[in-house]
C-alpha cells in the first residue's frame, strides 16, 4: 500500500511531497486505530508477533511522517521522513 491509499482510507486530508505519497508502507496499518490530536494523526497497531507499530501523520512538520516499532523486547525503530526524499531519519533506541 502507498502512502497515498493510506490517507485515503482514512479519510486525511493535507499536503504533502509526491515522493512521500508514492512511498509503500505496511498494509498493517490499514487495521489500526486512528487518532487525532489539533492537526496530527496517529495510527497504531498491535500485530500476533507484539510488535506495535505507530504512524505519526503531522501536517506542517518538517518530518510529515514517523513510523515507529515497539519489539517485544523494548527496542524502538523506525524512521522519520522528511520534506524530500532524501531527508530520511532512523530511529534505533533501547
Amino acid at each position: 500500500m502507498i502512502f497515498a491509499e493510506l490517507l485515503e482510507y482514512f479519510n486525511i486530508k493535507g499536503e504533502f511531497p509526491t515522493y512521500l505519497l508514492n512511498q509503500s508502507f505496511n498494509d498493517v496499518f490499514l487495521d489500526g486505530n486512528l487518532s487525532k490530536i489539533d492537526e496530527n494523526y496517529k495510527i497504531v497497531v498491535k500485530t500476533r508477533q507484539n510488535v506495535t507499530h505507530q504512524m505519526f501523520i503531522m501536517l506542517n512538520s518538517t518530518y510529515p511522517v514517523t513510523i515507529l516499532s515497539k519489539l517485544p523486547n523494548g527496542l524502538l525503530n523506525g524512521m522519520k521522513f522528511g520534506l524530500t526524499e532524501d531527508d530520511v531519519e532512523y530511529i534505533n533506541k533501547l
